[in-house]
């Protein structure tokens, strides 16, 4: 399967693009810079995962991006709390973030298993 295919890598991809949009004119360009960063990781590390050559970096890949969603869901908390970012939308990242968490969980489960196989 092709990352493109996932619902997991398409969601993550748009979890960043709205990040992006909703953050550009932002001025704390050290926060707007770290949120951004973790956010535009998760789709990434996971395509960077499936294009490699063996289910060990897959692996590895996926679980960076698991990491990813943890980090940005204590960005989206924070930028609420110092008023970056409104609570509704900061809410809708986060829930977006613990769900892609757990998307990424099950498929690190089945990568473990051998039920994913690596396809160019």
């Amino acid at each position: 399967m092709r990352h493109e295919q996932m619902e997991v890598w398409q969601r993550g991809k748009r979890l960043s693009v709205d990040v992006y949009r909703e953050l550009h004119s932002l001025r704390d360009f050290g926060f707007k810079d770290q949120i951004t960063r973790s956010a535009l990781s998760i789709p990434s590390n996971i395509a960077e995962g499936f294009e490699r050559y063996t289910e060990r970096e897959k692996f590895r890949f996926v679980s960076i991006a698991k990491g990813s969603c943890g980090e940005f869901a204590t960005q989206a908390l924070i930028g609420m709390e110092i008023g970056y970012i409104a609570e509704q939308k900061g809410t809708q990242w986060r829930n977006e973030a613990i769900q892609l968490s757990r998307m990424l969980g099950a498929l690190l489960n089945a990568l473990a298993s051998g039920q994913v196989k690596h396809k160019s």
